[in-house]
């Protein structure tokens, strides 16, 4: 039984990497791995009452996988994004969702209840627009203690019922909120080429205008988008800096700062994460940070943020 739990929690976070390439292995191809595993173990065990696994056998929909758009869950409050996907890999829509959350595997039983919404990402995807998502799911949840977490979500107006897993730690590995930015000097124009520093099409020449050590000093508050529009392979992580462009071109301030930051060492996956993704301690991307004139990080998202949820942040936070 701990076997197959493992399988599950792994395969769950295989279809939420956003920062590795894997284009071989889909997101529905490992969504339908977790499903069979869960068949496997309601199959062959009966289900505790209450438990997650008694509240799938209930529901005669099809079962379907969460694709996580984040993963790094600390205790506490945390914003949890994802896509709720058919079992042939198109995205459900819906008005909202029931989401309920248990402190252990499939047998335990739900002690968190919420809600979720289809947020519209408010920008065309960038990068490779088959894979990016025109919404995500996102839900808020208080997350009291260290360890394995399952959530079941059911999307209203559906019979499906979506499952997944998270890793919860007493602490973020990325800067959380409260947390001093890190005094990275990123890349500006003044380095060189727009087209050598990002890999956005065209280049997001707006955001690199000013680098995050620079705008520190200043004592300005800025928002960074660490992504990269090239190179990301997942529909959780494809339009974070366009995101990122129509929330500037919209607030048309300069008040606050917007700034861009690759991923990879000299824009090349294979060679790895850049200095300034390991001075954030980023585990993996997209991450938006917003930074106050104090220096702290106000707010962070990981994953897919919409315009909506972006612009609302900024104008509440930095202006």
């Amino acid at each position: 039984m701990l076997g197959l739990v493992a399988l599950v929690s792994a395969l769950a976070v295989l279809a939420a990497a956003c920062g590795s390439r894997n284009e071989d292995a889909g997101e529905g191809d490992a969504g339908a791995a977790v499903i069979e595993t869960i068949a496997a173990v309601t199959d062959t065990m009966p289900a505790p009452a209450g438990s997650i696994r008694a509240l799938l056998a209930e529901r005669p929909g099809e079962d379907v996988a969460l694709v996580l758009g984040s993963s790094d869950f600390a205790v506490g409050q945390n914003r949890i994004s994802f896509l709720v996907l058919h079992s042939d890999g198109q995205v459900v829509h819906a008005p909202g969702a029931r989401v309920v959350g248990a402190q252990g595997d499939l047998d335990a039983v739900p002690t968190l209840e919420g809600t979720a919404e289809d947020l519209d990402v408010g920008t065309p995807g960038e990068g490779n627009d088959e894979l990016a998502a025109p919404s995500v799911w996102v839900t808020n949840l208080d997350l009291p203690a260290p360890g394995l977490y399952t959530l079941l979500v059911e999307p209203e107006g559906t019979d499906l019922q979506a499952i997944g897993q998270i890793e919860v730690r007493e602490r973020s590995a990325a800067p959380a909120v409260g947390d001093p930015a890190f005094p990275s000097d990123t890349p500006t124009l003044a380095d060189g080429f727009a087209e050598d520093i990002t890999t956005a099409s065209p280049p997001d020449v707006e955001l690199l205008r000013h680098s995050v050590k620079g705008t520190l000093e200043d004592g300005v508050p800025f928002v960074v988008v660490f992504a990269t529009p090239r190179y990301c392979a997942s529909r959780v992580c494809g339009p974070a800096v366009a995101v990122v462009e129509e929330v500037q071109r919209r607030l048309a301030t300069d008040r606050v700062r917007f700034i861009h930051v690759e991923i990879y060492e000299g824009n090349d996956p294979g060679r790895g994460f850049n200095r300034w993704v390991r001075e954030w301690e980023l585990p993996t991307e997209p991450y938006t940070f917003l930074v106050g004139a104090d220096g702290l990080v106000a707010a962070r998202f990981e994953g897919l943020v919409t315009v909506g949820e972006l612009e609302r942040a900024v104008r509440e936070l930095l202006l």
